[in-house]
């Protein structure tokens, strides 16, 4: 029964959150600060959750075969391939480094 509680209880929350969301003024979304950290809080969010699944592991830092692959990616946008071509890199880089580390 706990379950069911926390599944309603997170449903209520999202339905409050979407509807703070709803209830800003229309001006207040129209100022550049706030425009401007539109744009940027997608890619901050984005990179957070990058590094915290390339480098942690549970509560420990890590530096493993998955930090081979995301440098591989990194280099490949530098080089600026296809997207196809930057995940292709990355497995096949940290594939590789798995299999040689064991």
């Amino acid at each position: 029964m706990n379950v069911w509680i926390a599944i309603a209880v997170t449903a209520l929350g999202c339905y409050a959150v979407k509807l703070a969301g709803l209830l800003v003024p229309a001006g207040a979304l129209e100022r550049p600060l706030v425009r401007r950290l539109a744009a940027l809080l997608p890619v901050a969010l984005l990179a957070a959750l990058t590094a915290q699944q390339t480098f942690a592991d549970g509560h420990a830092l890590v530096l493993d075969a998955r930090a081979a692959g995301l440098g591989a990616a990194a280099v490949a946008l530098v080089l600026r391939a296809p997207f196809l071509v930057v995940v292709a890199a990355a497995v096949v880089v940290t594939a590789g480094v798995r299999a040689v580390a064991g």
